[in-house]
């Protein structure tokens, strides 16, 4: 995936969306968590949802990854219906479209590099994924997605023994693992201090802009989105109030999408501090340290 940069040219404009989504609504009994939702993505856009606690944020990209299915409404992707696929064709669409949460999801008493191997197993015959046997080249693969996150000398820590921060990177390289099209953050910096949330989002972009994928995530802060999304969508009720760039992003805006009375302060949050270089290596520091021998290759 190195070597891809995310360079849209002019006549961009007039290809058709990656993503269509129309009319998408998903009720939980009484309550409409999103409500008729319509808007198009098209390829390399890295997108912000921003709302308040229950907008509907996560319900969208939960539905949008198929984890849950839409009550009515269609989402295509790249001309292919996703809201009905069923079975290989679900599980593929799965694979194409990555996902990473707020809690890692990762399986704590793994060591790392089996953490991220998982990635792979949609790729893979149902044989080798129930004996678990991933070939030199995977491993590899893996190695060289932990190096390119900065934590490769974690490869052979069991998962749960991580930072926070650490554990989201893991959870980064294993969906680079799928090698996906789309790559969907479900509030991946919420419980995350402010140093590792600028690395997590940093490193989001870093795969935005190099590998030109795709990528939508939920955020909370207003700095965030504005310093990392060309886009950003904002959602109140279920509904969007909001779909533009970062500079149309108005008081009236915001007021709007967090449901306040009076223009909210946009104070400095997570991602907005400096990181010192000498900082940001001590975490990766590991004189002489060789991943590939480390992990038996």
């Amino acid at each position: 995936m190195a070597g891809i940069t995310n360079k849209r040219s002019p006549t961009d404009e007039d290809l058709p969306p990656m993503f269509q989504l129309r009319n998408v609504t998903r009720q939980f009994g009484k309550k409409r968590a999103v409500d008729t939702v319509t808007f198009d993505i098209p390829q390399g856009q890295m997108v912000g949802v921003i709302g308040r606690s229950g907008a509907g944020k996560s319900t969208l990209l939960r539905m949008i990854n198929r984890l849950v299915d839409p009550t009515s409404g269609t989402i295509e992707f790249a001309g292919i219906e996703v809201s009905s696929l069923r079975g290989s064709a679900l599980r593929h669409w799965q694979r194409d479209c990555a996902m990473i949460f707020q809690q890692f999801n990762l399986v704590p008493r793994l060591d790392v590099l089996t953490n991220v191997l998982l990635g792979r197993l949609n790729h893979r015959s149902t044989v080798s994924s129930i004996l678990n046997l991933f070939t030199r080249e995977e491993r590899i693969m893996a190695i060289g997605a932990l190096e390119r996150l900065g934590i490769e000398q974690t490869a052979l820590q069991p998962a749960g023994t991580l930072s926070g921060g650490q554990q989201q990177r893991v959870a980064i390289a294993r969906a680079l693992m799928q090698q996906p099209k789309v790559l969907l953050a479900d509030e991946p910096i919420a419980s995350l201090d402010p140093l590792n949330a600028k690395i997590v989002m940093d490193a989001l972009r870093d795969i935005n802009e190099r590998d030109g994928i795709t990528v939508v995530t939920n955020l909370h802060t207003l700095d965030t989105a504005r310093n990392y999304c060309e886009r950003i969508i904002g959602m109140a009720q279920g509904r969007i109030v909001f779909d533009g760039q970062p500079k149309d992003l108005t008081a009236t805006a915001v007021a709007e999408i967090y449901g306040a009375e009076t223009a909210i302060e946009e104070s400095m949050t997570s991602t907005s501090i400096n990181i010192p270089a000498a900082v940001a290596r001590e975490e990766n520091a590991s004189a002489g340290y060789k991943p590939l021998a480390l992990a038996g290759l």
